[in-house]
C-alpha cells in the first residue's frame, strides 16, 4: 500500500475524459447471436493516446455516464464521429448525413453544458466543435466535401488554418499551420459566445471556420484531427495544462 501511495503521488497527471460512441453489437464482425441486440460503446485509441503523450490521464466516458463523472476529472475531450443531427438546428438532413445519433447528441450537449457551468477545461475535435456550435445556438454546413481528405494517410496536411493574434491557438500554434482534414462538415451561423479564431487559408473553401474558442471559458474547438498528427500535439497539451492548473 505505501509503494501504491508513492506511486502515484509522484506520477500524479490530470484525468482527461473523453466521449465515444454507441452502437449495437451487431456491428461487430462476428457477434454472438445471444448478445447482437446489446450497446456497446466505442472508443478511437488515438485520442488516449495523444492524451498520454501530452502528460494525461485518459478517462473513457461511456454515453450514459452519470454527468456527475464531470466533477471527478479535469478536462474533457468530445471526440470527432456521427454527425449531429440536422434536426438539432432546425433544418432538414443534407442527402450526404451518415451515422447520426440523437441519443449521443443529447448526452454530448447536456456534457458540455455541465462542462461550462463548471468551467471545465474542454478540448472538441470535428464533430466537438459542431456540436458546440449547435449547442450555443448556431448551424452547420451539411456537407464539405473539399474538406474529407480521405484519399491519403490520416497525419497528411491537407490545407492551412490561420490564427487570431489574440487566439489561444496563435499563442500554442504560431500564425498558421498545416493541418489534417476527416471531416465533411463545418461551422455556418455561430453560436452565442462562439468566437471564430482560426479559418481555412489556401484552399479548399478559404475562410471556413477551423478552430474556435469560447467568450470567457477554457474551451477550444478544432475541425482537423490533432489526436492523429503524431507526438505531443500543441492543442492538446493546452488541454492538460489548463486542465492540470485547474485540478
Amino acid at each position: 500500500m505505501i509503494v501504491a501511495v508513492g506511486f502515484y503521488a509522484e506520477h500524479m497527471a490530470p484525468l482527461i475524459g473523453i466521449t465515444g460512441e454507441q452502437k449495437s453489437a451487431t456491428s461487430l464482425v462476428d457477434p454472438v447471436e445471444i448478445i447482437k441486440d446489446l450497446d456497446i460503446d466505442v472508443f478511437y485509441g488515438d485520442y488516449a493516446r495523444a492524451v498520454v503523450r501530452a502528460g494525461g490521464l485518459p478517462v473513457w466516458i461511456p454515453v450514459d455516464t452519470p454527468l456527475a463523472v464531470l466533477e471527478r476529472l479535469d478536462g474533457l475531450v468530445l471526440s470527432g464521429g456521427d454527425d449531429v443531427a440536422p434536426a438539432a438546428y432546425g433544418q432538414e438532413p443534407h442527402p450526404e448525413i451518415a451515422g447520426v445519433s440523437e441519443h449521443r447528441d443529447r448526452y454530448e450537449r447536456a456534457l458540455f453544458d455541465r462542462a461550462l457551468a463548471i468551467d471545465l477545461p474542454t478540448l472538441g475535435v470535428c464533430r466537438g466543435p459542431q456540436l458546440m456550435n449547435v449547442h450555443l445556438g448556431g448551424t452547420l454546413h451539411q456537407h464539405v466535401p473539399a474538406h474529407t481528405g480521405w484519399d491519403g494517410p490520416l497525419d497528411a496536411p491537407l490545407h492551412r488554418v490561420a490564427f487570431d493574434r489574440d487566439s489561444v491557438f496563435h499563442e500554442i500554434y504560431g500564425p498558421e499551420i498545416a493541418v489534417n482534414s476527416l471531416h465533411h462538415q463545418g461551422l455556418a451561423d455561430l453560436g452565442t459566445g462562439v468566437l471564430p479564431v482560426g479559418r481555412t487559408i489556401g484552399g479548399p473553401d478559404d475562410g471556413l471556420v477551423e478552430a474556435i474558442q469560447i467568450a470567457d471559458k477554457p474551451v477550444v474547438g478544432v475541425q482537423w484531427h490533432p489526436e492523429l498528427m503524431g507526438g505531443a500535439d500543441p492543442v492538446v497539451c493546452w488541454l492538460v495544462s489548463r486542465a492540470d492548473r485547474a485540478a
